[in-house]
């Protein structure tokens, strides 16, 4: 049975510009069926959250121009529950807005914070880590993360150190450590008290906000002029009026790095943030010559450890090719080595300096 006090918070206001050419500004990577299963990252996220609450309290936070979108793919969401930013300013001041909407609706709300886009294998295993931190967050004015227990030395991910003591199961935090270097990630893993940052948040929306009052006082501020209208029909031109007069700040400079009361739970579910092609190359299901083929017309030959997308209306045929991207959407096509894939948001940025936002 779910717990009437339990809220999700999922976050779906990214463009995806890693995922380019597929993922565009109008229609990005989170409304995508990148995994080829007949669902789009948003909808198994919300399906997921199904099993920790009821579907009215679960709200999507996004820009104001995927409103249509979300409504056409998440049965039983209500435009009531989509929380729209008129800017992008980072996680702090969405988080914070939607905290203290949560708070006027329900001051006893516990939420649970995650991204849309992310890949969950073990889907049992994370619905119990969720549910272990909620219940630690309901008895203790805690900020909690999920850390994802690393398999590697990767360099792409922020780390969090822990205490090696723990309570049930969950540690206090000692250091958020940002993008380390190769050499520095194979020590993490040595002390073996380190997880990654995967942006999996569980709090009291009364813990998060007393947080911003003590430790971004600008955020606090503004969002609390607008107590008295949230949830009412003045609160869209309360926002749209001041909302973009926010900094723009993530959610983890703004608080976690700061706050005394963070806490981790290590935890191993068969995450991926799926935010690069490679990344999605490493969850997806391969064929025998070790390639993730989406397409239903295409020929390979002596082609190799690649992710191929070619739009099912369009013949293919591709030969000698290893550690490749190909992708092929619309009115733009990507053939780019997988090794060097980091450098696409940059050149996607280029594009659309050359040849304007149509391309992106």
């Amino acid at each position: 049975m779910t717990n009437p006090n339990n809220y999700v918070l999922i976050m779906a206001g990214g463009v995806g510009s890693r995922f380019w050419p597929k993922s565009r500004n109008n229609y990005p990577k989170q409304f995508l069926d990148i995994l080829g299963i007949g669902k789009s990252l948003l909808q198994l996220t919300y399906d997921r959250f199904l099993k920790l609450c009821p579907a009215e309290n679960i709200f999507i936070v996004t820009n104001a121009q995927y409103e249509k979108i979300i409504l056409q793919q998440l049965d039983g969401i209500s435009a009531s529950q989509l929380i729209c930013e008129p800017s992008r300013n980072n996680t702090a001041p969405c988080i914070a807005y939607a905290s203290f909407k949560l708070h006027g609706l329900n001051p006893e709300a516990n939420v649970v914070v995650a991204p849309s886009d992310h890949f969950i294998l073990y889907q049992d295993t994370f619905i119990e880590k969720v549910e272990q931190a909620l219940k630690f967050t309901d008895k203790n004015e805690a900020l909690v993360t999920l850390g994802i227990t690393p398999t590697r030395p990767d360099t792409g991910y922020g780390y969090i150190k822990y205490e090696n003591e723990a309570q049930n199961g969950v540690h206090k935090v000692i250091q958020f450590k940002e993008k380390p270097t190769l050499a520095k990630a194979k020590e993490f893993l040595a002390e073996g008290n380190y997880v990654w940052n995967a942006g999996i948040f569980i709090w009291k929306v009364r813990s998060l906000i007393s947080a911003l009052e003590k430790h971004c006082t600008i955020i606090h501020t503004l969002f609390e002029k607008g107590s008295s209208v949230y949830n009412t029909d003045q609160e869209r031109a309360f926002i749209d009026k001041y909302y973009p007069t926010s900094p723009n700040i993530s959610i983890d400079y703004a608080i976690m790095e700061q706050a005394d009361n963070v806490y981790t739970i290590p935890a191993e579910f068969g995450w991926s943030d799926l935010g690069t092609w490679a990344s999605l190359y490493e969850a997806a299901p391969k064929n025998t010559d070790n390639n993730v083929v989406a397409s239903k017309q295409i020929s390979l030959k002596d082609t190799t450890n690649s992710i191929i997308h070619i739009n099912n209306d369009k013949l293919a045929v591709i030969r000698g090719l290893d550690n490749f991207i190909v992708v092929d959407e619309g009115n733009a096509l990507l053939i780019y080595p997988k090794s060097q894939e980091q450098e696409i948001k940059e050149v996607v940025k280029e594009m659309s300096a050359a040849y304007g936002d149509g391309f992106i």
